[in-house]
């Protein structure tokens, strides 16, 4: 579902544990299970050796991919899906029946998370316009200037050296080049309409904080870790005009 909702929960497990993926010899008969790693902690009953332990982590790091889309699954049948497919049972669906619900299933899941996020995007640009300093532009871009530089401002045929940090409003990061902790170049006229858009009006030396509408963002389809019709929040500094 999320993204296919699980290629296949073997990816899963393969993801949680990359040595499942690899063939190993199977151990030699009667031989025993080896302890687990000594931890600050006492082990919790049933969870004494390493076999115990890695298989309860990887269950904990499925349920935790799964749970953005749990309160849409009904769980018992999700378990019954993969205890068939560990008991190497006939799936009782075929797979074009399986595609399908999937691929519909994520659509349906993905409008309804759109719609959520349109809904709470139009409510945060409405009490951001409010706050002091902040201005909103004719296509709905809104900006607040940081600090003001007094170099030049670019032109669309420009590429630009800049600092930003990107979150959606609820104040998650999704890209930032001030954590990775090295500025970035591009042209000004191949990024979102909204950052065109700001990197136009700003000069050198500038830096703005930016609330950019979905529809100058990544609109309906989001983009990565970007959802459907998210605004966006950036922080940006205009470093310098490089060509």
């Amino acid at each position: 579902m999320h993204r296919l909702l699980l290629s296949s929960m073997a990816a899963l497990c393969l993801a949680a544990c990359p040595a499942l993926g690899q063939e190993d010899a199977p151990p030699a008969k009667g031989a025993k299970i080896k302890a687990a790693p000594k931890t600050a902690t006492k082990a919790p009953p049933g969870l004494e050796d390493l076999k115990s332990q890695a298989s309860y982590a990887i269950g904990v790091n499925i349920g935790r991919d799964l749970a953005r889309v749990a309160s849409e699954c009904d769980i018992d049948l999700l378990v019954q899906g993969l205890r068939d497919t560990l008991a190497k049972k006939k799936p009782v669906l075929t797979d074009d029946q399986m595609q399908e619900a999937l691929t519909s299933f994520s659509k349906e899941i993905q409008d309804k998370a759109g719609e959520k996020n349109k809904t709470e995007g139009a409510a945060f640009l409405a009490e951001n316009k409010k706050m002091k300093g902040v201005m909103t532009t004719k296509t709905g871009l809104q900006y607040k200037v940081l600090k003001a530089g007094d170099g030049a401002s670019p032109k669309k045929t420009n590429v630009v050296k800049v600092h930003y940090h990107g979150t959606l409003t609820d104040g998650t990061v999704f890209d930032s080049s001030v954590e990775r902790g090295e500025p970035e170049q591009f042209p000004v006229d191949r990024v979102i309409p909204g950052w065109t858009e700001a990197l136009l009006a700003m000069k050198v030396g500038d830096k703005w904080q930016i609330a950019i509408p979905s529809e100058l963002a990544y609109g309906a389809q989001g983009n990565g870790p970007v959802p459907p019709h998210a605004v966006l929040v950036f922080d940006v500094e205009l470093l310098e005009i490089v060509r």
